[in-house]
């Protein structure tokens, strides 16, 4: 779980496929790059996340381009929680689940 406040957010084109919805956020001392997931699913969360928020994320961490970063599980701001993938790291778009929680 790492806990911290949203720098920016970007919205990463993927060809046909959309965007892909990413967060750069600050850890500490540590920067790390959050990933979300397609804009698709994220835009339809109740939650919606701003720079500024602090936010507790639940996901794997990964080092993408020698830089650190986190598969994003779960996000929390205060009492509101988006989901993003189950316990095995499946996205819950891919596998029809109600998307808005």
């Amino acid at each position: 779980m790492v806990q911290g406040e949203i720098l920016e957010i970007q919205r990463i084109p993927r060809g046909r496929r959309g965007e892909g919805v990413h967060l750069v956020m600050a850890a500490g001392a540590e920067k790390l790059g959050v990933h979300l997931g397609p804009s698709f699913f994220v835009d339809r969360q109740s939650l919606k996340l701003a720079h500024g928020d602090l936010v507790e994320v639940k996901g794997s961490r990964i080092v993408l381009d020698g830089t650190p970063a986190l598969i994003a599980q779960d996000i929390t701001r205060g009492g509101e929680s988006m989901a993003l993938r189950d316990a095995n790291g499946v996205p819950l778009w891919a596998r029809g689940r109600s998307w808005n929680r």
